[in-house]
């Protein structure tokens, strides 16, 4: 079935594909109340949580780089154990913060150790996985996390109508076994050892900011900014302009994110299928090209009546969502092949830095722009999809790999291909 999707056998990594599973319908439960978890059983002022928040993530942001080279020097598996590990913990301790240092501290702690799994997870699908298959288990990967997200906000929409403390606290306690689930179903996961150094006899560049010397890489990282500034104006954007400068109906927002979530679950497979035989460089700025259509569909909207407006808002949100399928696998390919085998932890730690600051830009950014208007809450956009498809091309001229096509079949293994000795002719006709 995942075959005819457009998914990759997953048969010798199902230990490792229901890890990420399980992780991600955890993080799906606990997105959309973090904020209010805090605002109901903590004394804290909005204003309060706000400053935790921001100080907890920003310390955090700072040791991103850090944990890339921890990933490097202990392999992915042991640093996505640690960070599942280290993110349990903090999630039990939860119940028991209640002023604004320790909110801040159990914040940090929390989002560190997620900072670690995810810069571990890109070597950790580089390592069990072959060139010409990386876009499809990458695709995969998004798909299934998406589902994820998905089925763990029904579940948080639950304890939200709910609204005792006891439900709060029973999101906390399923995140936290979430962690602790996918940790012991790590530990029978072969893969994901330290890696070997370069076979070249070269002395490996050091320091765990090393991902910013390399000036390909360096424009991987803005390219990856920018797509993730385009994937930010789902959760910023899109919600206030559709209700408050629209005046659509409420339920557009959610509808908007569902048709968002079931499109990659089930189509991502099939898209990037679709991509095979293209070159990178043109997927990418494909990508683009439905951005732009999309927000201007969007802009458009704002001068159509209300019928009007929810159809092209909905075929609008279709176009985004295009956009995120064909660029979200190619990015993470490019990010996790083109690094040193024994320096890929830290490269990877440099494109969570993109996704890090796109997060701390896009709300005060897009907030903005939305208090000055359609025009400027969806110009504003449009200009970053202009610098984006600029750095593409910069990129294609610094880094050969985005000129190559995308795959869906993995190159054949050096190790297992065979090689006929002297005495073995009549096995070539077998």
């Amino acid at each position: 079935m995942l075959q005819r999707l457009g998914f990759p056998d997953i048969g010798p990594h199902r230990r490792f594909v229901s890890a990420l599973a399980i992780d991600a319908l955890g993080s799906g439960i606990w997105m959309p109340l973090s904020m209010l978890y805090f605002l109901h059983q903590t004394s804290l002022s909005l204003v309060q949580l706000g400053l935790a928040m921001t100080v907890a993530n920003t310390a955090a942001l700072l040791v991103v780089p850090y944990l890339g080279s921890l990933v490097d020097r202990l392999g992915p598996k042991v640093a996505m154990q640690g960070g599942n590990a280290g993110a349990a913990v903090a999630f039990l301790l939860y119940p028991f913060a209640h002023s604004l240092v320790a909110v801040s501290v159990l914040v940090f702690c929390a989002t560190a150790t997620r900072q670690a799994f995810w810069s571990a997870l890109g070597p950790m699908i580089t390592q069990i996985t072959r060139p010409g298959e990386r876009e499809m288990w990458f695709g995969f990967l998004q798909a299934m996390r998406n589902a994820g997200y998905g089925v763990g906000g029904v579940l948080s929409a639950v304890a939200l109508t709910i609204g005792s403390g006891t439900a709060f606290q029973s999101v906390v306690v399923a995140n936290a076994a979430s962690y602790l689930l996918a940790f012991v179903l790590m530990i029978g996961v072969a893969a994901g050892g330290r890696p070997e150094p370069a076979a070249d006899g070269a002395a490996p560049r050091q320091g765990a900011w090393v991902a910013f010397s390399d000036r390909g890489y360096r424009v991987l990282i803005a390219v990856i900014f920018c797509y993730a500034m385009g994937a930010m104006t789902l959760n910023v954007s899109m919600p206030v302009y559709f209700v408050d400068t629209l005046g659509l109906p409420g339920w557009i927002p959610g509808t908007v994110f569902v048709i968002n979530t079931v499109m990659i679950g089930v189509g991502q497979g099939l898209v990037v299928k679709a991509m095979t035989g293209s070159t990178r460089r043109r997927v990418l700025q494909a990508a683009v090209a439905f951005s732009v259509a999309s927000y201007a569909m969007f802009y458009v909207a704002d001068g159509l009546s209300v019928t009007g407006a929810v159809v092209l808002v909905l075929v609008a949100a279709f176009v985004y969502t295009l956009a995120e399928m064909t660029a979200g696998p190619v990015v993470a390919a490019l990010s996790a092949e083109t690094p040193p085998a024994d320096q890929r932890g830290r490269y990877m730690a440099a494109t969570q830095l993109a996704w890090s600051a796109s997060a701390a830009v896009s709300p005060l950014l897009y907030s903005a722009l939305l208090a000055r208007g359609s025009l400027a809450t969806w110009g504003g956009p449009v200009l970053i999809c202009l610098l984006w498809a600029l750095l593409i091309e910069v990129l294609a001229r610094r880094m050969p790999q985005v000129g190559r096509p995308v795959t869906n079949v993995p190159e054949p293994d050096p190790a297992t291909r065979p090689v006929p000795g002297p005495e073995s002719p009549v096995a070539l006709s077998d």
